[in-house]
């Protein structure tokens, strides 16, 4: 079952569920505040940034930090890379759902 080998290869990164979700709200946007991403899914300011992180090493993110007078402004963007990775999960989980669905 071709399905299930895949499902058990998932990329971690792109597969833990918070990332996923934080891939799927960035794939919908040009670019997204921290504070709107934070609001969204309900995580604490230090567990969010800890799935940027990892989405960032990966290369599926991209991060820019600057100003907006004295406040800190951080705005984020799936990659490319970031929009194949996340195709890639959806075709896999779609290909386990029809399993499911037999």
């Amino acid at each position: 079952m071709k399905e299930i080998q895949e499902l058990l290869q998932a990329d971690r990164i792109v597969h833990e569920p918070a990332r996923l979700a934080i891939l799927a709200i960035l794939n919908t946007v040009d670019t997204a505040d921290f504070k709107f991403v934070q609001a969204s899914l309900g995580l604490t300011q230090g567990n969010l940034s800890a799935h940027i992180s990892k989405l960032e090493s990966a290369g599926f993110v991209a991060v820019e930090k600057s100003f907006v007078g004295k406040r800190a402004c951080t705005k984020l963007r799936i990659s490319k890379e970031g929009q194949e990775a996340l195709g890639r999960e959806v075709a896999m989980m779609k290909g386990f759902l029809k399993l499911l669905e037999n």
